[in-house]
Order: structure tokens, then sequence, then C-alpha cells
């Protein structure tokens, strides 16, 4: 895997060949790349979907999904990961008011060539930002002038499973026990389980699990060795962490941070 720094804030390149097969979660980010080789299925808010090589594959910041190899597979990606404010800030410039991708796979060859470009533009080492500006400015808006559209209001989760939600969101680090979700919930140990999976694809356990690896990520890109962000994000040690962010990324903490650096 290559994840090389495309020195702009909030943009990130990765690349990714492998026939693993990634568990449901989400990103914090926009993700929207090109699968360059071989098929994968996955599941999104609308279901399940496939992509074969050539597709474009998108996802919305929290918006949970997985990654399945088909027959086992390798398959290739190349992937532009933005945070929201970074997206938005382009969008604004462009006059653009979509604020989600509506399409998980989008079969549009001249997007998937246009993504290629940005990526490998945005890869270059340079203190000239303008060549990588420009495409990403240009790519962003062809993909949200086709494929964006206003997300709305989004349905309430149940209050229950909204405040266990906000525990874990607010401090994934911190140990918590079933009973103490189902207080918040004021629900019984089995009825909080099941109401946060319907609500969010994934149980209690996943979700924090995700969003340690999340805050993992940002402790490692700002610099902390895999240690440090190990203790930061609540893991027991490095090797708890290292099977977590690969089995999400598919690449270890010591080479993301590397790549970051």
């Amino acid at each position: 895997m290559v994840q090389p720094r495309t020195g702009r804030a909030g943009v990130e390149v990765r690349r990714l060949e492998t026939d693993r097969s990634f568990p449901r979660h989400s990103h914090d980010q926009f993700g929207v790349g090109v699968l360059t080789g071989g098929w994968q299925r996955s599941w999104s808010g609308r279901g399940m979907v496939e992509a074969g090589a050539g597709s474009v594959i998108t996802v919305n910041p929290g918006e949970m999904h997985d990654g399945l190899a088909v027959g086992g597979v390798r398959r290739a990606w190349t992937m532009l990961y933005l945070d929201p404010a970074t997206a938005g800030a382009v969008l604004d410039d462009l006059g653009s008011h979509a604020d989600a991708i509506v399409q998980p796979v989008i079969a549009d060859d001249d997007l998937a060539a246009r993504l290629l470009g940005a990526a490998r533009a945005l890869s270059v080492a340079s203190t000239d930002s303008l060549p990588g500006d420009e495409v990403l400015a240009a790519v962003l808006a062809r993909l949200f002038g086709r494929y964006g559209n206003r997300r709305g209001p989004r349905p309430d989760l149940p209050a229950s499973v909204a405040r266990v939600r906000q525990r874990l969101d607010e401090a994934p680090e911190m140990p918590a026990t079933l009973a103490e979700l189902a207080a918040l919930a004021g629900l019984g140990r089995f009825q909080v389980l099941r109401a946060f999976e319907r609500a969010l694809g994934v149980s209690p356990a996943a979700y924090r699990l995700q969003r340690r690896v999340g805050l993992a990520r940002v402790c490692l890109a700002a610099g902390d060795t895999p240690v440090e962000a190990a203790l930061k994000a609540g893991f027991a040690d490095q090797s708890h962490l290292t099977r977590a962010f690969s089995r999400q990324f598919g690449i270890t903490p010591a080479r993301y941070r590397a790549a970051c650096r």
C-alpha cells in the first residue's frame, strides 16, 4: 500500500491492492476513488452493491460500509479522502449546495480518469500547489455536479441510541460497560444491543472500536508514535492497535505514520 501525504490539509491519497475483506465501518471523511482492478461487493446505505474495475466508488462521512473480496480475488483501488471542511470550502467556491454523493458506485469513465489524474497530481511532492488545487477543484465540480445532492435532514436516531452514540463519540478511549450504556439508554442490556445495531448497523463494541481506530489515525497523522497513539485511543497496547488498524485500513499504524511524515 502507498499512502502519500498530499501536502494539503484535509486531503489524503491512498492506494491499496489486497484480497482482504474489510469489516463494516465508517470514515469521518468523504472517500471517492476508482477500483483499478478486481471486483468487490460492499454493503452501503443503499443496500448491497457491486463494483468492478473502472468503477468509481464513493462513501460519505459517517456512512457505514464494508468491502468484501469477491471469490477471494485481489482487487486494487486508488482513493481520495477529503475532510468535509476541505471539500465544503471547494464546493462553496464552486457555488454548489451539494453536501453528499448519492451513488456508492458510479459508471463514468471520464470521472474515473479525472480522479486518477487528481490522485497523481496531488501525490507529487512540490512547493507549487496550483496544479493539484486545479485538478481537485475540477474533479469535485464534476463529481458533485453530476452525482451530488443535499443530504437534507437525516432521520433522527432514537433518543436512547443517540445518547449511547454520543458517549462513544465523545470518549471512545474510555472504558465502557454494557450496564453503563443500558443505563444511558434507559433500556435493558439486550434491548440496547438490538436498538443500537438496528439503528447504526454495528454493535456498540464494534462502533467504539472504529472510533478508537479513527482517533489513533488522527494521533498518528499528528506525529505520535504507534505506542503513543494506542494509549491515547484506549488500546491495551500497540499490538491491539495494529490488528484493529490494519483490519480497517489495510495498512499498519507505523506505515501510515511514515507516509504522513
